[in-house]
């Protein structure tokens, strides 16, 4: 799921509107559209904390700035182009946090190539560079865009030198990294059916995988996956979960914050489940 994923219609009133009538004037443009009354509750509820979701940030990084405040990233710096929209889960650290020790487990692996493919803005391929100072962090994403947002971020954090960028990423180029302990990292929105799968690209046998399984744009796409890598890696699924931002530690105990924002500046919009699929080779390269 992209950092930036938004409603389906991302509000467009300007960014100085008073936050109170911001919401109406979206909440209203919800009501007013011909669509069923189940999608209007769904999209209510989804623009509303999409804004307040926007304004939580801005309040945080008034107040601490534009790094990362926790987890595995913590001290990344975001660029200002990252730091639009419903940003909390990245700027508190929280983001995908189900997978925090899955990646202190990554850093402390002699990985020679990490490859990135969907990388978005960069959240990880900057963050374990930063991390991994040995590592050859390659990074793709078919959209133009996305790659300069994480060649921004590569220069912000001085991993340029690092971090190579690319556009789309193809399954012959798997053998390219054959020879060397590799990890993949992906999050390609439903087409990893087709990139994941070791009979047609032979290298992925021995090559670590973290990705994120779309079910909810493929259906059974989870269970497809783990049947075709069954016999050649041990497989972990690692489901969604809520989690809190502990506003307390920035503000101080005199600042009251509803406990309804501690879970709004931590949500990612998701539409449904997008579990992730963390498996490990039982064969590495050379063996």
């Amino acid at each position: 799921m992209s950092l930036s994923a938004s409603p389906k219609s991302p509000p467009s009133s300007p960014p100085d509107q008073d936050p109170a009538a911001r919401i109406l004037a979206e909440l209203h443009k919800v009501l007013q559209a011909a669509e069923p009354d189940g999608l209007k509750i769904r999209r209510l509820w989804v623009t509303q904390a999409y804004i307040r979701g926007t304004i939580l940030a801005t309040l945080l990084r008034n107040t601490i700035g534009p790094h990362v405040y926790s987890g595995p990233f913590r001290g990344m710096e975001l660029t200002q182009a990252v730091m639009s929209g419903a940003y909390g889960p990245a700027l508190t650290g929280l983001y995908e946090h189900e997978l925090h020790a899955t990646f202190e487990r990554v850093i402390a692996h002699p990985y020679k190539n990490i490859l990135n493919i969907g990388c978005a803005f960069g959240y990880y391929s900057v963050g374990l560079a930063q991390r991994m100072p040995d590592v050859k962090m390659h990074s793709f994403d078919i959209k133009p865009f996305e790659q300069q947002r994480c060649r921004d971020m590569a220069i912000l954090n001085k991993v340029q030198d690092r971090v190579r960028i690319g556009g789309e990423f193809r399954g012959e180029d798997f053998a390219s990294y054959a020879s060397e302990e590799t990890l993949v990292l992906m999050d390609i929105e439903g087409a990893e059916m087709n990139l994941l799968s070791p009979t047609r690209y032979e290298a992925l046998a021995r090559m670590d995988i973290i990705v994120e399984l779309h079910d909810i744009l493929v259906p059974g796409i989870s269970k497809t996956v783990c049947e075709r890598f069954a016999a050649t890696h041990e497989i972990e699924i690692i489901h969604n979960k809520p989690t809190l931002f502990d506003f307390e530690a920035v503000t101080g105990p005199g600042v009251y914050m509803d406990p309804f924002d501690s879970l709004i500046i931590t949500w990612e919009s998701r539409d449904g489940p997008t579990p992730w699929g963390v498996m490990r080779a039982r064969q590495r390269p050379g063996s």
